[in-house]
C-alpha cells in the first residue's frame, strides 16, 4: 500500500506549522475581503453598507498585519526549496513563473491593504481598528485624490485575486496531474 503523498514528503522539505498557519489564513481572508468588498459596494448607503465598510477595514488592517507577521516569519525562516523532482519536470518558464507569481502576491498582499488605507484617509473616513484603535491618515482629506485612488484599490485587489488564482490552479496541476507531492509541503500531515 503506498503512503499519502503528504507522508512522502520529508519534514525537511516542507513547511513550518507557522507558514501553513499564515498561509491559509492569509488566503481565507483574501477571499473573505473579496466578497465582502463586491458585495458592500453595491448595497444602498445604509447602517449595514457602513458597518461592512468598517469590517472590511479592519480585515485589511489585519491582513497588513499578518503579512508583516509573514514576511518576518519569512526571513528569519528560509521556505524549503522546491524538490528537485518538481524542478526537474518544470520548464525554466515555469520556474521562472512561480518565483515571479509569488513576489508578485507579496507585494500586492502590502500594496493593496496600503491603498484601500490611503483611500479611505484621502475620502476622509479615519479608521478605528475594531471600534477601539484609531489608526493615523496616511494622506489628508482631498476627496479629488480619494477618487483616483478608489480605482486603484479595486484594480490591485482584483490583480492579486488573479495571481492567488493563479497559484490555486499550479498548485493543483502539481497536485492532481503531475503526482509530485508539491502541494502536501503546505497541508498539515496526518498522524
Amino acid at each position: 500500500m503506498t503512503p499519502p503523498l503528504s507522508a512522502r514528503v520529508p519534514t525537511a522539505a516542507r513547511y513550518s506549522a507557522t507558514a501553513m498557519v499564515l498561509h491559509w489564513l492569509l488566503a481565507l481572508v483574501i477571499v473573505t475581503m473579496f466578497v465582502v468588498g463586491v458585495y458592500m459596494t453595491d448595497l444602498p448607503f445604509s447602517p449595514q453598507r457602513l458597518k461592512l465598510y468598517n469590517w472590511h477595514k479592519w480585515a485589511g488592517v489585519t491582513f497588513l498585519a499578518l503579512t508583516v507577521w509573514r514576511m518576518v516569519w519569512r526571513v528569519t525562516h528560509r521556505p524549503p526549496t522546491l524538490p528537485i523532482t518538481v524542478t526537474r519536470n518544470m520548464p525554466g518558464w515555469q520556474i521562472r513563473a512561480y518565483h515571479a507569481t509569488h513576489h508578485l502576491i507579496y507585494l500586492l498582499f502590502f500594496a493593496v491593504p496600503l491603498v484601500g488605507w490611503a483611500y479611505s484617509s484621502a475620502a476622509g473616513f479615519p479608521i478605528v481598528w475594531f471600534g477601539q484603535m484609531p489608526l493615523p491618515d496616511l494622506l489628508p482629506v482631498n476627496k479629488e485624490l480619494a477618487e483616483l485612488i478608489k480605482p486603484l484599490h479595486k484594480l490591485m485587489a482584483l490583480a492579486l485575486l488573479a495571481l492567488a488564482g493563479l497559484h490555486i490552479a499550479a498548485a493543483l496541476k502539481h497536485h492532481l496531474v503531475d503526482r509530485d507531492g508539491l502541494l502536501s509541503r503546505m497541508l498539515p500531515t496526518r498522524s
